[in-house]
């Protein structure tokens, strides 16, 4: 580069002094996103209900997928083959694939990273949000037509994945009566009768979570690659050389496009409907995955308001995951409303207002 190319750029780097950086900072949310991302869909109830027990298969292609995107734009090779080469490990490690349910998986994983390189490399949208959910509804419609095509079509696809939800459950049915049986745990549950109840809670929950699981199996599983195209933005963003977008938005801050109400809408609709069997899923799917959506939004609106210090936001995590279906379905009002009213622009809480 010669030295006019060079003072063009300082001159116009001094004149974007809002100019995103190249690195987002700070490793502490990502590594404890990680962690609860890999960890959590391996407990004994959420492992009945999360589509791909194994996130690292979900992860590593979008990783590969963000890498080589960034490459593309200008950033570094060797980081790119380094995390292709470690997708190729997890996707076609000898042993790996087993059963046609994880061939199934892995299959889903490296479409939906096809998906979502194939966005990132396109010029449409901007946000992290909008190139998501382009690349999840490409994705999804992909999948379909290959379910479709494939010999059994989507009735034995839905009978694969009923068998992995059965075996999963039995796992964890099994695991909860060994620990129940013991006799540390019955000493325990007369020491403290609310245990028994407890345990008697669980029992039903695993009774009824594969039926939830086999129900709300799209939406989940959109709901998880989601999760994890997040995840890989966010890591990639802090190593990668060359942003791809601007930051993730905190959740405080979350906002996307109103259009997303139809969404809920048509699910809505199907619902209401005198509609069975797959129709009748469908609507179910759209309801969760799209108020889902809306709940993370209204949770935003809430903290937004509430401006918690550091240790009431530890209370409010632990008071949303124990009572995450009162939470949740609050959030998801909030949020939709938020859809017309847009709140965060009407007023702000007075601790933000000698900001």
């Amino acid at each position: 580069m010669n030295a006019a190319q060079e003072a063009a750029r300082e001159v116009a780097t001094e004149h974007q002094p809002d100019a995103t950086p190249l690195r987002e900072r700070g490793w502490k949310v990502p590594i404890l996103a990680a962690v609860l991302f890999l960890l959590l869909p391996a407990t004994p109830i959420l492992r009945i209900v999360v589509p791909l027990e194994q996130s690292v298969v979900l992860l590593a292609p979008l990783f590969a997928a963000l890498a080589l995107a960034g490459w593309r734009a200008g950033g570094r090779l060797p980081l790119a083959a380094l995390w292709t080469a470690f997708a190729v490990w997890v996707l076609w490690q000898p042993g790996s694939v087993g059963t046609t349910f994880g061939m199934l998986s892995r299959g889903w994983a490296a479409m939906l990273a096809a998906c979502f390189g194939a966005v990132l490399l396109a010029p449409v949208g901007e946000r992290f949000l909008t190139k998501a959910l382009l690349a999840l509804g490409g994705a999804l419609v992909l999948g379909a037509v290959m379910v479709l095509l494939a010999p059994g079509g989507a009735t034995g696809a839905f009978e694969i994945y009923a068998g992995e939800i059965g075996r999963r459950a039995a796992i964890s049915v099994r695991q909860w009566q060994e620990m129940t049986s013991t006799v540390e745990w019955q000493a325990f549950v007369q020491n403290n009768p609310d245990a028994g109840a407890l345990a008697l809670e669980v029992d039903r929950q695993l009774a009824e979570l594969p039926v939830v699981g086999q129900q709300l199996f799209l939406a989940f599983l959109a709901l998880q690659s989601l999760a994890a195209m997040a995840l890989g933005w966010a890591v990639y963003h802090r190593v990668g050389a060359v942003r791809l977008g601007p930051p993730l938005a905190r959740l405080r801050d979350l906002r996307f496009e109103d259009s997303l109400i139809w969404g809920v809408v048509a699910g809505l609709v199907i619902v209401v409907l005198p509609v069975t069997g797959a129709v009748r899923a469908l609507g179910l799917d759209l309801l969760v995955f799209f108020g889902a959506l809306y709940a993370l939004r209204g949770l935003g609106v809430m903290i937004w308001f509430l401006a918690p210090g550091r240790w009431m936001m530890v209370f409010l995590t632990i008071f949303t995951l124990l009572f995450w279906h009162v939470v949740g379905i609050m959030a998801a009002l909030i949020g939709l409303g938020d859809t017309w009213m847009d709140w965060r622009r009407r007023t702000r809480p007075k601790s933000q207002r000698s900001e």
